[in-house]
């Protein structure tokens, strides 16, 4: 742990060796990027001990290195849900880290996982460090490498800890960054919608006005719509059966009531998702700073630990306006998960369905099925485990037309029927079945089991197989994406300060001092992008994004010819990329 005086010194010390471009190993990046940021310090390259830990804790690839190095430091003493959420408020912060020195330049330097030098990690800049702490976090870089090379895709995994670790510097920085917001145009875009800002207690006047429209229609004068229980009793009442709220399930139902109903409830979801309470308490100083979790799911897609960044709805995207002289680059990748299944199962039909075209009319092109709508049904059964319905009428269609990409999806359902874990393409392995359904599998299989007990048993096994059935493309689709996103940065980072040049657009001041003057990443989304970058740079960030994009898939798939392209705008407003 750092003494105070140590602390104040720690972003002068990290900016004087990051002229030697080390790559910091520490044991959380969530907490000691975000005050070194702060005091315009950014760091190349990272080594998180807390995030790779919980990939290797349970990678199957390193079930037999992992059994050889059993100890493990306090930080990692969790389970790997809990050590993608930040530690407990008020607890003492573990050692910041110690420098692995690196001698030349790549994207990720993954020969140099291979690498660590006792000195440096102990000596050198450690040695500001107190106690035997630096010790400790040596120790466990050195167990963590150990168990990558003695793993069975040892490359593969090498990967996969570079990008995560790249992707918790990513979160920290667009936390920092924060995405340009102009709350008069969010007020303005909710004042449209909603009506004017109600007094405190009291609902906008649009929603009261829909809320009496559907008690007049179901003649329940004082029904409380934002009650499930009360909602549900009101319309059953008026004899719509239903049995939930859900927006799919009232669709079904022709009744003048469904309409303002559901017109009511979108308005709902934004005034408590992104009203005006949520505007004050999360836009400040024009900058919208949500906190990312990366990592934060079973499949390595990221979460947010407040502000909801990753529900944006387009309502309010209008109001993600750049700075004055500056514009967004704002880039998906289009239909990413079925590309990337594609070029994990070696698919070389679906890959062609999918080359330099909607990969929906590449499958009806292939003669697979007559419709684009009956491709994206059947390609997103598959992917998720749809067996009912259109979705199994067309699966088996997709199956004889791509029995690669199909087999590797049926396969790991199968192993999550069994209660088995499938992995990702480089590495990151699905967590166990809970006690309850081994317990509902067991229950099946005892001598006096019911009819009853094999019908649950046999339910939980096919929903657990579809979520295995879709780890492996979602897990892989976020090991591109954190490659993709760990390019960008890269790149952006080589077009360097514009403030020396003459046509230099004015600074960005809210954006922090790390990032007032070169373009930076604002935000993320599964398979979307943002840029936030000076104009007159605008269409070199945007070639660095494609061809990040090119890269990631190189890195991943090799020379396997799939492509991933992106629809990609440059636009001063989030919401006209949409156009």
């Amino acid at each position: 742990m750092l003494a105070d005086g140590e602390a104040a010194e720690l972003p002068a010390l990290v900016a004087g060796f990051e002229r030697l471009r080390p790559r910091w190993v520490w044991s959380d990046t969530r907490r000691w990027a975000p005050q070194l940021l702060a005091a315009g310090v950014r760091v190349e390259r990272c080594h998180d001990l807390r995030l790779c830990g919980a990939i290797l804790e349970w990678s199957t690839d390193a079930e037999a290195s992992r059994a050889e190095h059993p100890d493990r430091p306090l930080w990692l003493a969790r389970g790997p849900a809990e050590l993608a959420a930040d530690a407990t408020p008020g607890a003492t912060p573990p050692s910041a880290g110690a420098a692995v020195p690196a001698d030349r330049p790549a994207l990720f330097e993954l020969d140099e996982l291979e690498r660590h030098d006792d000195r440096d990690a102990a000596g050198g800049a450690s040695d500001r460090f107190e106690g035997a702490t630096p010790h400790q976090l040596a120790g466990e870089h050195d167990r963590q490498l150990a168990i990558v090379a003695g793993s069975a895709r040892p490359a593969r995994l090498r990967l996969l800890l570079a990008a995560e670790s790249a992707g918790a510097l990513i979160g920290a920085e667009l936390s920092a960054a924060g995405v340009p917001w102009d709350a008069a145009t969010h007020d303005r875009v909710l004042a449209d919608a909603l009506g004017p800002r109600p007094r405190p207690g009291a609902k906008p006047a649009r929603m009261e006005e829909l809320a009496a429209r559907v008690r007049a229609e179901l003649d329940a004068p004082t029904l409380n719509l934002d009650s499930q229980v009360d909602l549900l009793r009101g319309l059953r009442a008026a004899g719509i059966r239903v049995d939930s709220t859900a927006r799919w399930e009232l669709r079904e139902h022709d009744h003048p009531a469904i309409a303002p109903l559901l017109a009511y409830k979108r308005l709902a979801r934004l005034l408590s998702a992104n009203g005006w309470s949520w505007l004050e308490t999360w836009v400040v100083d024009g900058r919208f700073r949500p906190d990312y979790v990366p990592g934060g799911t079973a499949t390595g897609r990221w979460a947010t630990s407040g502000g909801g960044a990753l529900q944006l709805p387009k309502q309010i995207r209008s109001a993600v306006i750049a700075d004055p002289g500056w514009t967004l680059v704002v880039a998906d990748a289009a239909q990413l998960e079925p590309r990337v299944l594609a070029a994990m199962a070696g698919d070389l039909r679906m890959a062609e369905a999918a080359r330099g075209r909607d990969i929906y009319r590449g499958i009806v092109d292939a003669g697979v099925v007559a419709a684009r709508d009956e491709a994206k049904v059947a390609l997103l059964g598959a992917m998720y485990g749809a067996t009912t319905g259109e979705s199994g009428r067309l699966v088996p269609r997709l199956a004889r037309g791509f029995p690669r990409a199909m087999a590797l999806v049926d396969r790991a359902a199968a192993a999550g029927e069994r209660g088995a874990r499938v992995t990702t393409l480089l590495g990151r392995s699905s967590p166990l079945p809970p006690a309850t359904w081994r317990a509902t599998q067991a229950r099946a299989t005892e001598p006096e089991a019911t009819a009853q007990d094999e019908r649950r048993a046999r339910s939980s096994a096919r929903d657990w197989g579809r979520f295995t059935r879709n780890f492996v493309v979602q897990g892989t689709a976020a090991e591109w994406a954190l490659c993709w996103m760990a390019g960008v940065r890269s790149r952006l980072a080589q077009l360097g300060d514009v403030g020396e040049r003459a046509d230099a657009s004015p600074p960005a001041t809210a954006s922090g001092p790390v990032f007032a003057r070169r373009p930076h990443l604002v935000y993320y989304l599964h398979d979307e992008i943002i840029v936030h970058t000076p104009a007159e740079l605008a269409d070199e960030v945007a070639l660095a994004v494609r061809d990040s994009a090119a890269e990631a898939g190189r890195l991943l798939f090799g020379e396997f010819p799939v492509d991933f392209p992106l629809d990609l705008a440059i636009v001063p407003s989030y919401a006209e990329a949409d156009g």
